[in-house]
Order: C-alpha cells, then structure tokens, then sequence
C-alpha cells in the first residue's frame, strides 16, 4: 500500500471559542434520548467499521507521516484492530445491553421484580495518546457508542496528522451531532476541562492524569485512566531463556517501545545472565538481519523532546550497554538498547523509559527480586513472568499489577476482547471488550412492588410491631455455619447436604452427578442380573 502518497490535511487547531459549542450539541444530543436506542448505536458502530476501512490508507498514511510506523504494524496493532473491536461490540452488543434480572433474593421479595438496567453515562470525553493514536482513541469511542453516550475526541496533537485523519473520517461518517473531534494541545484540553462531562476516558502519563483527575474532581467526574509505569520482568534460572530473550526484544521493539506495557527492565537470576544477554543479542539479530536502523518495520520516536529524554537516560546511566546503543537525532532514531545496571539509582531504573531501552538487574535470588520490583514501583502498568509454574505464581501473589504476562510480553494487554487497565498509580477502570461497554454505563438498579403487596409489608409501616418483625427475619434471615473464632461449623444443614449429596458438601451439580452415577449402576446391575437368569 502506498500509503505515503495519501493528501492528509495540515494540522488545523479547533478555535477556543468553539468548543464550548461542540460540547453543547453533544450534551443536547445525549438530552434528546436517540442514543439509547440500541439501533442507532450499532448503525454507529458499522459505520465506524466501514469507515476504517474506507480511510485505512489515509490512517496509515498518517501513522507514517507522524511516527514512521511500517504498514504492518499500522495495520495489526491500530486499523484491524479496532475493526475487530467493532465487530466484537457489534455481535454482543445485545447481550451487554440486557437488562439483568437479580435472582439472589430472600423469598419474602422475590415478587418484587428487582434488575439492573444498562444505561449510557451521558456525554464522555476522550482524550487520546500519540503512541497508539489510532486504536487507544478508537477502541474507547467503540465503547462509548455501544453503551449509548455521545462523545467529544481530544486526540494527541503529537501525532497531527492521524489527529487531521481521524476528524475527517469520524466527522464525516458518524452522526455529527453526536460525536466530534477536537483538535490542539494544552489551551484546548484546558478548556474541554471546564465543560461539565458524565466521564473522562484518559490514556497517557500519570503526570497529566494527575492533573485531570484533579479538575474532575472538582465537580465530582468519574474519570478512567489507563496510565504506564516502570513495568519489571522477571527471568528466572528455570526460565526458558531463549523464548524469554525473543519475546521481551519483541516488546522492546514494537512501537520502538512506545508502549504503555512494555518492560522498563529485567530482573534476571544472576547465574543465567550473561546467557540470557547473548540470547538477547540472538533474538536482535534474527529481527534484524541488516540492522535495525535499516528496517522498514521498526518505528521511530514520537518527537525530538522524546528522543531526547530518552537519550539523556543512555547518557548518564552508569550501567554497560550489552546491546545496541546507536542513535539519531536527525531521524529520531534509537536503537534497541540493553544496559547492564548494578544499582537500583541508576536512571534506567529511576525513570520510566516509554522507548527501546531497557536495564537489566541481575538478582540472587527471586525475594530479591521480588523486594527490588515491589521498592521501584508498587502498582505497575503490568508485569513479566518467566520461569516455572511454582515462581510465576509466587511472583503474581507477591506483586500487584494492572495486569501481568506469563511467559510473554504484556500479551495480556493485546487483545480487545480482554479487560485492560492499570491499578493505583499506573491506572483507574478498565476497557476493552465488555469492560469497553461498562466503563461508559451506568447499572441502575430497579425494583417494582406489586400494589397488591402491601399488607405483607405492614412490618416497615409505624406504629412498629416487634412480632411481625421477628416474623419476617425468620422467613429472611440466614444463620451462619462458622463460629465465633471463624470457624466454619458442620451443624444439622451441612451433615443433611452432605448426605444427601453423597459426600458433595453441598454441590448441587456435583450432587446430581453422583445419584446418577448411583442410579445407573443400580440399572446397570439389575440389567446384568436379568442377563445372567
């Protein structure tokens, strides 16, 4: 595809004095109730569709022009991938939208008619990243649509060109009443933060996220936050080294390591490490047989302000580089990029790299590095487990993560049926898939009472009578099986299930599954003994 041939319009800033009108529309457009129907939102939503695929080549234009990145991964990591999103909202859609009926109920309410009902929050904001311009603003717009909100966009003015291609294609395709982009950097983010919105989707930094949690709080805005962190991996001696070594090069080259998830550095057993590094230098050839400055496949950094963060931390670290270490001003480019670090203030340990570098830390043992991961950052992004069974459980009970891989790199976080988000510092909520659906939804729970119903509930009317009171808690009331030192207790109820379960302790599916196991070896038997007469 000749996507560098593709006209994308020069970056044009929406004026000041404009968005509080974009912002009204989509407020009045929410007001109107259109978007509750379940119809028109999946109309959007193959709209959308179709409109990926319609601009595809202009969006990749745009990922070219702004972060260099190849047509492979613009394709499988930003446009297909949202077109997948899309579909998946599309075909649940109705599932994820039904009303719930709430089933565990004490007898006495059971007529009550209690369920939960799906409701759009109202009118969100997005605002985007410049990493994955494409997918991290699109995938929360799917969500958005699907649960029946209108919706302003705030992509990353980092990345203008997908900014210009995603106005144009979402203004021209979806219902503008509903749906616009607002295109500029700070003034403009600054001024959709003082129109009233019912949410805030936000993807970037945590410094920035602090900021707009801040003014959302202010008038008490539900906000989701999707953030990074300085993300560790852990390579144990049990560890299949070479598939370790493969897969963390391949999260390091991604996006030329722009991502979210990414690893900031490696802690690895001590005695395989040196092993693990040559492994790594493998993995760097087989990736790039020419190098990786010659490949059409590897990405560049956003902007030179990026590039030279990143350089800053190659150039005052302490540490050995092991592998890589080549850099380009001219071209944003830097190589993928290993250090050897022996301390823990070391700056590729200290800060979050968001590039294709990374440290490596060898460790003793595994509560070393479990004590090191836990000091460097309590709440990351996500976490990389490599070794056996026994050590990666260790390392998920023992680490907290917005999610965590298991013998990969941050995979978990690569699929769009899966939930995805962080946790504490690295992130608030989580979309993707169904979780897309209910970040932007509201459960309302409803109950409806029988008029008729009315003499049973004499005991919540005054003057209180304390007999029909004990009355109703004996009908609604449970006892508990544990005692005081919690304890469970096995009193009459448990011995009754047990036996009658068959030794189940109170499973009914297992219950069921052992009398007829019983009945049919009863039949069994009377069928071989009539055989046998």
């Amino acid at each position: 595809m000749a996507a560098s041939k593709v006209e994308i319009a020069p970056f044009e800033v929406t004026p000041l004095d404009a968005i509080p009108a974009v912002c009204s529309t989509a407020r009045a457009t929410f007001a109107s109730h259109k978007t509750k129907n379940l119809q028109w939102r999946l109309v959007q939503l193959r709209k959308l569709y179709w409109a990926l695929d319609d601009f595809k080549a202009s969006l990749m234009a745009a990922l070219q022009q702004d972060l260099r990145k190849g047509g492979y991964e613009s394709d499988f990591t930003e446009v297909d991938w949202v077109k997948n999103d899309c579909l998946h909202m599309i075909n649940n859609l109705e599932t994820f939208a039904k009303t719930e009926k709430l089933k565990d109920l004490p007898v006495t309410y059971s007529m009550m008619n209690f369920r939960v009902k799906k409701e759009p929050l109202g009118t969100v904001l997005i605002i985007g990243p410049y990493n994955f311009p494409i997918q991290l603003v699109l995938a929360p717009l799917v969500g958005a649509i699907g649960a029946g909100c209108t919706a302003v966009i705030k992509p990353s003015e980092l990345t203008p060109a997908c900014a210009m291609a995603m106005k144009e294609m979402i203004e021209s395709r979806l219902d503008r009443d509903a749906f616009a982009v607002v295109n500029g950097g700070v003034p403009e983010t600054n001024a959709l933060m003082e129109e009233k919105w019912d949410k805030i989707m936000f993807t970037g930094s945590a410094q920035v996220g602090s900021i707009i949690a801040r003014k959302a709080a202010e008038t008490l805005t539900p906000v989701c936050l999707e953030l990074g962190g300085r993300n560790p991996a852990f390579v144990t001696k049990k560890a299949n080294l070479a598939l370790a070594a493969r897969r963390l090069m391949w999260g390091k080259v991604l996006n030329a390591g722009q991502v979210c998830m990414s690893h900031n550095y490696v802690l690895v057993d001590k005695d395989v490490a040196d092993t693990f590094i040559e492994f790594l230098k493998i993995a760097y050839k087989d990736m790039f047989p020419n190098g990786a400055k010659a490949s059409p496949d590897l990405s560049r950094i956003v902007n030179a302000r990026h590039f030279n963060r990143i350089k800053k931390m190659l150039d005052e670290t302490k540490g050995k580089i092991v592998m890589g270490g080549e850099m380009d001003e001219s071209e944003l480019y830097i190589e993928p990029t290993a250090v050897l670090v022996d301390s823990l203030d070391d700056p590729m340990m200290q800060e979050e790299s968001f590039g294709p570098i990374f440290s490596i830390y060898p460790v003793d043992t595994l509560d070393q590095a479990l004590s090191i991961a836990n000091n460097v950052h309590r709440t990351p992004l996500a976490l990389m487990a490599f070794g056996d069974k026994s050590e990666t459980n260790r390392i998920l009970d023992e680490m907290t993560s917005g999610g965590a891989c298991i013998n990969d790199s941050y995979f978990h976080g690569a699929v769009h049926t899966v939930p995805f988000g962080g946790v504490g510092d690295s992130g608030w909520g989580a979309y993707r898939g169904k979780a897309s659906f209910d970040n932007f939804t509201h459960f309302r729970t409803v109950s409806e009472t029988p008029t008729w119903m009315d003499r049973f509930l004499r005991v919540r009317y005054m003057p209180y009578d304390w007999s029909e009171l004990r009355l109703l808690q004996r009908w609604t009331n449970k006892k508990p099986n544990f005692d005081r030192q919690g304890t469970v207790a096995k009193g009459p109820e448990y011995w009754t299930w047990y036996f009658l379960g068959l030794g189940t302790k109170g499973g009914v599916k297992g219950a069921l599954m052992r009398w007829l196991v019983v009945v049919a070896g009863y039949y069994l038997s009377a069928y071989m003994k009539a055989r046998r007469a």
